[in-house]
Order: structure tokens, then C-alpha cells, then sequence
């Protein structure tokens, strides 16, 4: 049995690190290896050098025209990979905002996952307020940031927090200042084992 587990949320929120943080003890949970497929490392140097020549800014990822024409291919790119892993026996970490897919649920959508009823899947939104959010932004000093940082006003709207139907069977995870047991919780959700949380080592807080 193999898991597709997507790490979701907005900027600054920390999708990266927390997937990174349960990588070996979902391994060990699960009893299958898994692969992190993330987003801007996958795609990153491929979408500066396509908006380099478009726009002449390598760093654009929030102008409407990468929106529409860069966005779309790239998550498919990424599920994808995550399939031809999956179809390996290797289980897949995915890590990107999704926000739209999150809000259609169609990371719940087999026959658009393409991947059959044999694949655990597992969806977690992970968020923090909005103000912690920027902060982190500022601090890790990515360029490909800049845009969001000079268009706050405009990109916040497009920042929301999962509610009603949109929250059926979606693992929220408020990682703001999370402690040792709220990592063990998820994990056992993850997996759906609740005896997992025992192999989860202590992650620095």
C-alpha cells in the first residue's frame, strides 16, 4: 500500500519543513519509502529562466501571467511524479500551496489524481496568521517572494483558511509554534495508526 500525502497551505507557512520533519518517521510508520516532491525545487530553476525571458524577472511567481499560463503545468508536472513514483511502490510527500485545488477538493479526486483505490491519500493544510506569515517571508529573503511582498494588498486576498465542506477529511495543522505531541498527532493521522505517535522523535520547536 503506498501514500500520497500533499502538504499544502500559503506562503511563509512552512509546508516544506514539516514534510521534511515527518519524512523519516512516516517511512518508518508506514513501511514504504518515500519520495519529497516540492514544487519550487522541481520547477523553480525551469519557471525563472521561462519568466526571465518573458518578462525579463526570473523571480515572478505571482503576476497574473505566470498565474495563467505557468501554474497549471507545473502542478501537473508534480502529480505526475508523484504517479510514476506511486506506481514504483513509493509513496509521495507533496509539497506546494494548492490552494485552489484545496478549495475545488480535488486533491480528493482520484480519477483527476489518476491513481487508484490501493493509494492512501492525505491531505494537509498548514497555515499560520497572516502577519506570522509575512514575517517568515521576510526572513528567509527569497526573491522569488518579491512580488508577493510589494502586492501584499492583492496577494492576501488570495489567502484563506479551509472551513465548512472543504475541511471533509483535510488534516489541519496550525503550525504557528507547534510542540513535539502536535507533529506526533499529525503523524498518526496521517497513517491512521494512533500507536504511530510513539516512534515520532522530538522536532525542535
Amino acid at each position: 500500500m503506498t501514500h500520497l500525502v500533499f502538504f499544502c497551505g500559503h506562503a511563509g507557512t512552512g509546508k516544506t519543513t514539516l514534510a521534511k520533519n515527518l519524512h523519516g518517521p512516516l517511512t518508518k510508520a508506514s513501511g514504504t519509502p518515500f519520495c519529497l516532491l516540492d514544487k519550487d525545487t522541481l520547477y523553480g530553476g525551469y519557471s525563472a529562466a521561462a519568466m526571465a525571458m518573458l518578462t525579463g524577472d526570473p523571480n515572478d511567481r505571482d503576476s497574473p501571467l505566470f498565474l495563467q499560463h505557468l501554474r497549471d503545468p507545473e502542478y501537473r508536472g508534480l502529480l505526475d511524479t508523484a504517479r510514476d513514483n506511486l506506481e514504483l511502490g513509493v509513496s509521495a510527500l507533496v509539497v506546494g500551496p494548492l490552494s485552489r485545488e484545496v478549495r475545488e477538493r480535488r486533491l480528493f479526486d482520484r480519477a483527476w489524481l489518476g491513481v487508484g483505490a490501493e493509494v492512501v491519500i492525505r491531505v494537509v493544510w498548514v497555515y499560520t496568521s497572516e502577519e506570522t506569515a509575512r514575517q517568515r517571508i521576510v526572513k528567509r529573503a527569497n526573491p522569488n517572494d518579491a512580488y508577493k511582498l510589494a502586492h501584499w494588498d492583492e496577494y492576501r486576498q488570495r489567502r484563506f483558511v479551509p472551513s465548512g465542506a472543504i475541511c471533509d477529511d483535510l488534516l489541519m495543522f496550525d503550525n504557528t509554534a507547534p510542540a513535539s505531541a502536535d507533529y506526533q498527532t499529525l503523524l498518526a493521522r496521517i497513517v491512521d495508526e494512533p500507536q504511530a505517535a510513539a516512534i515520532m522523535p522530538p522536532v525542535p520547536v
